[in-house]
């Protein structure tokens, strides 16, 4: 309703209470807030997690103008109640500097940025395994491969840990989970997933017990089902 978006507007301009961690409002899964996840983490900066364990507690959300266009993922962070994941992967991007030094960086990013959503990467062991590993093998790697060959430098992005960095690498972990043999032959991409796996801030998030969600199993699917009403 016409309310209910003014009142999600104005949560969203408010700057009047901050808190220390950014809080991240989702699932306990990955979805949607694992991109996210990834790159606060890789930022090193810690965030707390209010999971939504019912279809009430996103109700909730929805009643009290936290969910600008009523939907989740949404990230309390500078007094802001941020909606969108792409806005919100630009927002923290740009905060911590890993949006590129000029426009010139971003145009590339931008190019950069046609890497396929891992968002749904629990479903890919469907009957769309086959033509996700046929797109990937033969599109995507063999592009980003070319890309580090062409430069010589240890990040796709003037030579400087990016966002493009991030979500590659986490798009290669994902891929190693539906078939190990897929990064075997592009071994820029595999220097590349050891080099960004080995600063300090992505390891510790690589650590057991850290905020990275397993691969969605039967049981949490039900529970995402039950959550949305699906």
């Amino acid at each position: 309703t016409v309310t209910a978006f003014n009142k999600a507007w104005r949560n969203l301009q408010e700057t009047a209470i901050t808190t220390e961690k950014p809080k991240l409002h989702y699932l306990n899964a990955r979805g949607r807030m694992e991109s996210i996840r990834w790159l606060l983490a890789a930022a090193g900066v810690e965030f707390e997690e209010k999971f939504l364990e019912s279809a009430e507690d996103l109700d909730k959300l929805r009643n009290d103008g936290s969910l600008l266009f009523q939907q989740v993922p949404t990230v309390e962070i500078d007094g802001m109640k941020l909606v969108q994941t792409r806005a919100i992967l630009n927002y923290i991007a740009s905060k911590y500097n890993l949006y590129g030094k000029d426009i010139k960086e971003r145009a590339l990013y931008g190019i950069f940025s046609v890497l396929p959503s891992t968002e749904n990467t629990d479903t890919w062991r469907d009957a769309k395994t086959a033509l996700v590993k046929e797109k990937i093998k033969n599109r995507y790697f063999p592009a980003f491969e070319k890309v580090l060959k062409s430069h010589g430098q240890d990040y796709l992005v003037g030579n400087k840990l990016s966002r493009a960095d991030i979500h590659l690498v986490e798009l290669l972990y994902y891929m190693e989970e539906l078939d190990s043999s897929l990064i075997s032959s592009f071994p820029l991409l595999k220097a590349l997933k050891t080099r960004i796996s080995n600063l300090p801030t992505v390891k510790k998030f690589l650590q057991p017990g850290s905020p990275r969600k397993p691969p969605m199993d039967v049981k949490c699917l039900e529970e995402v089902r039950k959550i949305f009403r699906l």
